[in-house]
């Protein structure tokens, strides 16, 4: 008989239960944070809040915010909560847009992280009979190492591919009858494409998708379960919370159930730091409860989304975070208009194009200048210069109706954008060499 992972005790625990539990780790972790991290007691202290005026959840709004500049600035030690010789393991982001965040682990972190991991692959229906090929980067990233611990706990036969090697993947993928792929959602997509391509779908025996690290729509969901034929599901979590696992979706797909026994979430107004009433969008905003080296308390996440406590048929009570629908700081600012990347893909997808596109904005003589490639599929190719010119004037329509600008489309040829094994690089930002 099959095993899961599921955890009904706490999984489906009464809200009024939920939130005792809440009250009762908060305390004790703001303690531990005063007693160990100086960097964040002296923000407590600039606020004029200590330990005794945290009493429980309601008091949470009392304790000041950290931020990634936050994070760079205590690098690489400040905001350590143990003594290093009680850490195993550090994970760290890219780095990319300036110093890395460097999140450190006991074991303890570790076993809880990977109880959230196993948590998610239970919800996509998971089992010790299962094959879970893990195509999401080892190593510093955090992606590989959890989905790696939570199939473990769950007892499946874990695959720890890593990313790249497409041709290696589908041998494998094929060879063990890999039913349950975690990866970025664009990757996800490259291998549908690739299936396709070497005429492997009826080879396939993938059931389910476990996709996250990078922002992704309804539309590219939809495109995704068609290629691969399986259900795709959300993951989200962040170096600095621990990683992939703080929320996962169910079989229900309408929201990812946020690990309430160890992580509170908030909605804030990111204008104005007010803490906004459920159902209201703004920016999301953790607070770990039961980690120990690297406890971060009410961490601003620049990810914009809404909670939900509405009941869920899978009979989880944990609240629920919609699908983040863009960061604060992804947000490009062109001729005076907000403008999101996931708007842009909404578009293209229901426009019927291929996912695989890239935003290049620019500046000339002072005025932004907006561009869009959008790569074509085989068949659209093949048509005629005609109907591509037309197919190129229908996306400008589209998406000034969407956006209220107007940008360049550039219909290019197929596989003509580089594709990505991680994070696909959506937008390149021109300007920002001249600011």
């Amino acid at each position: 008989m099959a095993k899961r992972y599921y955890q009904p005790e706490i999984e489906t625990m009464p809200v009024e239960e939920i939130k005792a539990l809440q009250s009762e780790r908060l305390v004790k972790q703001v303690k531990h944070v005063w007693d160990n991290v100086p960097y964040y007691r002296k923000k407590m202290e600039e606020k004029g809040v200590t330990p005794d005026d945290i009493k429980g959840i309601e008091d949470l709004h009392k304790l000041p915010f950290l931020t990634k500049d936050d994070l760079r600035e205590a690098y690489p030690y400040g905001l350590l909560g143990k003594p290093l010789k009680d850490c195993v393991r550090i994970q760290s982001t890219s780095g990319t847009t300036g110093r890395r965040v460097v999140a450190f682990y006991t074991q303890h972190d570790i076993d809880l992280w990977e109880d959230c991991c196993a948590r998610a692959i239970t919800a996509v229906g998971g089992t010790n009979e299962d094959v879970v090929q893990v195509a999401y980067g080892y190593g510093l990233f955090t992606g590989g190492p959890g989905l790696n611990g939570g199939s473990h706990k769950v007892g499946c036969l874990t695959v720890p591919m890593s990313s790249g090697n497409t041709d290696r993947q589908l041998q494998f993928m094929t060879d063990l009858e890999s039913t349950i792929l975690c990866c970025t959602p664009s990757y996800a997509a490259y291998l549908g494409e690739a299936i396709e391509e070497k005429g492997l779908k009826n080879q396939i025996k993938l059931k389910a998708g476990i996709f996250g690290a990078e922002a992704w729509t309804e539309e590219m969901r939809h495109d995704i379960e068609e290629k691969l034929g399986i259900k795709a599901y959300d993951i989200y979590g962040l170096t600095e919370s621990s990683g992939p696992g703080v929320a996962f979706e169910c079989e229900e797909q309408t929201g990812m159930h946020i690990n309430e026994d160890h992580f509170i979430a908030e909605i804030i107004n990111p204008e104005t730091g007010e803490v906004l009433p459920e159902g209201e969008k703004g920016e999301l905003v953790f607070t770990s409860i039961t980690k120990e080296a690297f406890p971060l308390l009410r961490y601003r996440t620049k990810d914009l989304c809404i909670l939900s406590r509405k009941q869920c048929s899978c009979g989880r009570t944990h609240i629920k975070m919609r699908k983040p629908m863009g960061r604060s700081d992804d947000m490009l600012i062109i001729r005076g208009v907000n403008v999101f990347p996931s708007q842009i893909e909404t578009v293209l997808l229901n426009e019927g194009m291929t996912p695989n596109y890239q935003i290049i904005v620019d500046r000339v003589n002072n005025n932004d200048t907006f561009d869009i490639n959008v790569e074509m599929s085989q068949e659209m190719f093949s048509d005629s210069l005609g109907k591509i010119s037309e197919k190129e004037k229908q996306l400008v329509a589209s998406l000034k109706a969407m956006l209220g600008i107007q940008a360049k489309v550039h219909l290019v040829e197929p596989k003509s954008i580089t594709r990505s094994e991680g994070k696909a690089v959506r937008v390149i930002d021109k300007r920002k060499l001249y600011d």
